[in-house]
C-alpha cells in the first residue's frame, strides 16, 4: 500500500523542475510513491526525465522544507521473462512498485 502524505509543490520548484524536464507543466501536488509510513523522508515523483536514467522528485519531511531533487531510477526488476521495472528511485526503502502488484495478483478471491 502506498503512503498517503501528499505536499503542495512550491512555485520555484515546479518552475525548476520544468527547466530540467521536457515537461510542459508539473503537477502542484504530488502523493508519497513509497511504500505506507509515517516518519521519515517522503519522496513524490515529479516527472520522467526520459533520459539517462534519471528523475526530479519532491523530498521532504512533516514540518520542515522541502527540496528537488534529481535520483537514479531503481534498476530492480521483478522476476520473470518480463519483468516489470521498479517505478522509484535507486536505494529507496521498503519494497519496489511492482510487489504490491504481485501481493494483489496471489489474493483469493
Amino acid at each position: 500500500m502506498r503512503c498517503t502524505h501528499w505536499r503542495w509543490v512550491p512555485l520555484d520548484l515546479a518552475r525548476e523542475a520544468r527547466e530540467r524536464s521536457a515537461a510542459e507543466c508539473v503537477d502542484r501536488a504530488v502523493q508519497c510513491q513509497l511504500c505506507a509510513h509515517d516518519d521519515g523522508e517522503h519522496y513524490g515523483l515529479l516527472d520522467d526525465l526520459g533520459e539517462y536514467g534519471t528523475a526530479p522528485w519532491l523530498r521532504w519531511q512533516e514540518g520542515t522544507e522541502v527540496d528537488l531533487v534529481v535520483l537514479p531510477d531503481c534498476p530492480v526488476l521483478a522476476p520473470g521473462l518480463d519483468g516489470e521495472g521498479c517505478c522509484l528511485f535507486a536505494g529507496h526503502t521498503e519494497q519496489h512498485t511492482w510487489e504490491d502488484a504481485l501481493k494483489e495478483a496471489s489474493c483469493p478471491n
